[in-house]
């Protein structure tokens, strides 16, 4: 028994309840990231913010609401195809769905590392889409996906539908799990680091992570996401990092050659 059964399908929660999540979390994030007394914690100060970032908020926005809107259509063509309304599904047992959780994660990670490094490694491609996402030199939660349209479906969109389609999960699993990926890439990308953040804790792909990458030093590393460093470490793209302390306050996340 879920909250939503009775009122909506699977279906419907799969398709729009990463989007309403991602707004709620993300501008928590937003509201948090400008508080002062969490300036201790930033990665960036917020003139590196207002200096190095290439596209206003308003256009970060529509570039995200964009993508979302996509994002739907494709996830609801998908549920159409894939479900058959005349059978009862029944959720498997716990540890089959933690199986399937697994799988998923694994599977969108491979599709996000190799689309993510080719954008980077194809000019045209970079100059023309990828780099739309790397317009925020400074990342920050409401930025995390945005991206091209194109690149929100290939990489986001096709990647999640593979994810779902190979890991045999039932939409009632994938509400819980694209929920679950949207606060992951959301946290990656939210430009705090805080102490007892789950997310940073137990995954050493995080937003300080991540945050490398958009430097320059680390732009041809760290294209693992959006849970695992798998990818990067055995095809020799991975670069450590030095967490250390500004003297202004707040943090720094220092690359680190192999």
């Amino acid at each position: 028994m879920v909250p939503w059964e009775g009122y909506v399908s699977d279906e419907t929660m799969g398709t729009f309840a990463p989007i309403a999540l991602y707004w709620v979390y993300a501008g928590g994030y937003q509201l948090a990231l400008h508080r002062r007394p969490l300036e201790r914690y930033r990665l960036h100060t917020r003139a590196e913010e207002e200096e190095k970032n290439l596209v206003a908020l308003p256009a970060v926005v529509r570039g995200v609401l964009l993508q979302q809107l996509v994002q739907a259509i494709v996830a609801m063509i998908l549920f159409v195809v894939t479900s058959d309304s005349s059978a009862i599904v029944v959720q498997p047992p716990i540890i089959i769905q933690a199986f399937q959780f697994l799988v998923a994660m694994l599977v969108m990670d491979s599709w996000q590392y190799f689309v993510h490094r080719y954008m980077h490694q194809n000019k045209f491609l970079y100059r023309h889409i990828h780099s739309q996402h790397h317009r925020l030199i400074v990342p920050y939660a409401i930025g995390a996906l945005y991206n091209h349209p194109l690149e929100g479906l290939l990489l986001d969109t096709v990647g999640g539908a593979i994810s779902f389609l190979v890991s045999g999960m039932t939409p009632r699993t994938s509400v819980f799990f694209f929920c679950f990926a949207v606060l992951k890439t959301v946290d990656d990308h939210c430009g705090l680091w805080l102490p007892y953040n789950i997310f940073q804790s137990l995954f050493q792909n995080n937003t300080a992570y991540h945050d490398v990458h958009h430097q320059l030093q680390g732009s041809k590393y760290n294209y693992s996401q959006p849970f695992f460093s798998i990818w990067d470490r055995i095809l020799g793209t991975h670069m450590p990092y030095n967490l250390v302390r500004r003297k202004e306050g707040g943090f720094e996340a220092r690359p680190l050659r192999d």
